[in-house]
């Protein structure tokens, strides 16, 4: 496991480096579209699209509705304020799971959840690559995710004692949270006293930090609870080694969209 581990990032590497770093526009947003696409084909298979010609039809589906939102980028802000929204009644549904599934609405309400968690994500890596220094700020916010997750599963490992979400995940533990948060909240601190940043700045980007870091669990843990509902391990098999893309990027389609929300609420950017 761990060889096949190895050689798929091996090879899935470089090309996240190139995709992101060089291409631009259209190929960027078609980039990030095949991986949403890829991701739109495993949800469906979690909210119990169990058929192959289901699954495709809804990643056709979910490309069909990413060439709408390029078209049209003035839909932009109400899907991002919309997915803001999602995220904070997802925090609700994972802590109440599993009497939450009653409000899933079935398999079509998964789909729709489905939309509401990829959607958002690709909408906002394309407005990010648009921004002032866009490819360092998609570096920054995976940073902050892959650094909380390596802080909570450090911590967790030494010190997990208390269950975080024991019904979805009971692998997580308040000790791993409190963990990959001050790992990530180390780093911001570091960076803005290198950048010098002043106080009120400082101040900001910690607390920024610090719920994208949470926001990013709800997300792994949203994917969780889905997988859990319908007993499967992994999304997929896509990845050798590490499953599937949504396992990859679950904590990635909560985090950005709010990384992103928060930037414009600091007038980093333009919608």
């Amino acid at each position: 496991m761990l060889k096949q581990r190895i050689i798929t990032a091996a090879i899935l590497l470089p090309i996240a480096l190139i995709g992101f770093f060089l291409l631009e526009g259209l190929a960027f947003a078609l980039f990030i579209g095949v991986v949403v696409g890829l991701g739109a084909w495993e949800w469906a298979r979690l909210a119990g699209c169990a058929g192959q010609f289901a699954r495709v039809g809804y990643a056709v589906i979910v490309g069909l509705l990413l060439a709408v939102l390029y078209r049209f980028p003035a839909l932009a802000p109400w899907l991002l304020s919309i997915s803001v929204v999602w995220w904070l009644a997802a925090t609700s549904l994972v802590l109440s799971y599993p009497r939450s599934q009653r409000h899933w609405g079935g398999r079509f309400g998964s789909l729709v959840i489905g939309l509401l968690i990829l959607l958002p994500a690709w909408q906002a890596l394309v407005l990010l690559k648009q921004w002032q220094q866009g490819n360092w700020l998609i570096v920054a916010v995976m940073v902050l995710v892959w650094a909380a997750d390596i802080g909570a599963y450090v911590s967790g490992k030494t010190f997990g004692r208390r269950k975080l979400a024991p019904q979805v995940s009971p692998g997580k533990s308040w000790e791993g949270l409190i963990g990959g948060l001050i790992t990530s909240l180390l780093i911001t601190f570091g960076v803005g006293l290198y950048q010098g940043w002043s106080t009120r700045e400082l101040v900001l980007a910690v607390l920024g930090a610090a719920l994208v870091v949470v926001i990013s669990v709800v997300g792994d843990l949203t994917e969780s609870m889905f997988k859990r509902s319908s007993g499967i391990k992994d999304s997929s098999q896509l990845l050798p080694g590490h499953g599937g893309v949504m396992d990859r990027i679950d904590s990635l389609t909560a985090a950005v969209p709010v990384f992103t929300v928060l930037l414009w609420l600091a007038g980093w950017g333009a919608w």
